[in-house]
């Protein structure tokens, strides 16, 4: 009797070892695949593709979850995060939301940041995405993103096109031109 509960516990024991194994390989796989466009560490050297490093854990599991079940489209993604369990989302989010932002490759413009710091403190950007701009539970840190992606981003939401993302962005960029969203981009994405 004694033989058999000891070999249920072994079972037991190593069953739970391959599991976590299991779910260790799966989880580094999957960071791989993302790595491919977002980079090892969750910071992008790709056009329009963005930073996950230092995002908030709450909003790339959201995005994750979103992304996965087809309420965002986003055509490079699809299929990426089919059959992906919530377990390892959380693990992924867990681990770009611990990694550290890279300074921007970009040369700062003083007057474009200066018109963009204005801008984005008259719009208040800085009452949701909090005054550094490191973002919040379910709202992205915009502070050293890509300057392409914010720019790409903030047009997907002024012209209504930003499908599975929070409307409220459409009507906190409703008026602005261009050249406001260029200089709002310029300013965030040279912020730690």
């Amino acid at each position: 009797m004694q033989y058999l509960r000891s070999a249920t516990l072994a079972l037991g024991l190593l069953s739970s070892i391959a599991t976590s194994l299991s779910f260790a390989q799966s989880l580094d796989a999957r960071l791989q695949g993302c790595a491919t466009c977002h980079g090892v560490d969750g910071n992008s050297a790709l056009p329009n593709i963005p930073s996950l490093a230092g995002q908030p854990r709450v909003f790339l599991e959201n995005q994750m979850v979103v992304i996965r079940e087809g309420l965002r489209e986003i055509p490079a993604m699809k299929g990426q995060l089919e059959g992906v369990n919530d377990a390892t989302i959380i693990a992924m989010a867990k681990f770009y939301a611990s990694q550290n932002v890279k300074s921007s490759p970009a040369q700062k413009n003083q007057v474009l940041y200066e018109k963009g710091q204005a801008i984005s403190k008259e719009a208040l950007c800085g009452t949701c995405h909090l005054p550094n701009y490191v973002g919040r539970d379910q709202i992205p840190r915009i502070a050293g993103q890509r300057e392409d992606y914010l720019l790409y981003s903030m047009r997907q939401f002024r012209s209504n096109q930003a499908t599975g993302r929070d409307t409220i962005m459409a009507a906190s960029l409703y008026g602005m031109s261009d050249d406001d969203l260029k200089a709002i981009a310029h300013y965030l994405s040279q912020l730690k």
